[in-house]
């Protein structure tokens, strides 16, 4: 059975984020994500959760000024002690909050010149996350961006976070895999989750082209939802799009999707 996550950063944006749990669970969710948790205590987060009998699965290390259009924290060999800080910050968030994996994102390089220090500080940067998070039972996990709508991001494809893991060879590093990302890049998502799943550690998904919810664009979800069923992911998969309408009316996919 698929499970499914509402990434609550995307999600129900309608409302403050501490009331996004419950309108999550009331839409039909037992599991949610956030990208960047930190505007809320972790308790204050936890006991929303236990409140509306949610699992959080998963969020991201702290990026800095990524979404502003920086170059991040994670990849930036002068940004190193503020990474640890960060990670050690999304320590005493997963104590409490328990995700299954957490995310980094590997940010951008705006100098080429730089790239090979900046792909080599992302590989130390992960060593680093799973010497944290690895004891707590947690899941160390990085994703690939489009480079069309994040140009210069320094991992945007599947074949270099297979090369990556292959590297590091460590046991809790996976793939946080997302589809709309993949299919920007022209990457064959169905065939890759086929031969990869045991790379995977976490599953996001939008349509394509506009990242909006399923049925919006030109994937076929019932048979992306197909493949993931029987390609021995046991994984969560994340609703990370962004609703064309309101979130509510964007949910007919969720009673359909099982």
């Amino acid at each position: 059975m698929l499970r499914f996550t509402a990434n609550l950063s995307l999600l129900f944006t309608e409302v403050p984020l501490i009331n996004r749990f419950a309108v999550a669970k009331a839409s039909g969710f037992n599991a949610v994500e956030i990208q960047f948790p930190y505007e809320l205590s972790a308790q204050i987060i936890k006991t929303e959760l236990d409140a509306q009998q949610l699992q959080l699965v998963l969020f991201n290390v702290a990026a800095d000024d990524l979404l502003q259009g920086g170059e991040g924290l994670a990849a930036v060999p002068e940004k190193q002690t503020q990474f640890e800080t960060a990670v050690a910050q999304a320590v005493e968030y997963a104590q409490i909050l328990k995700p299954e994996a957490i995310n980094i994102l590997p940010g951008c390089c705006f100098d080429n010149e730089h790239l090979a220090a900046y792909q080599d500080t992302f590989k130390k940067n992960l060593h680093y996350a799973l010497a944290a998070f690895s004891p707590l039972g947690i899941k160390t996990v990085f994703e690939a961006i489009n480079t069309r709508d994040m140009p210069h991001f320094i991992i945007h494809s599947s074949a270099q976070m297979l090369d990556i893991m292959t590297e590091i060879k460590h046991p809790d590093l996976l793939m946080q895999y997302d589809i709309y990302h993949s299919l920007v890049m022209k990457e064959n998502p169905t065939s890759f989750i086929a031969q990869y799943s045991d790379k995977i550690g976490h599953i996001q998904f939008a349509d394509y082209p506009g990242r909006h919810e399923p049925g919006t664009g030109n994937i076929n979800f019932q048979q992306l939802f197909s493949v993931i069923k029987t390609s021995g992911y046991a994984g969560w998969i994340g609703a990370e799009y962004k609703p064309l309408n309101s979130s509510t009316s964007s949910l007919s996919w969720l009673r359909n999707a099982y």
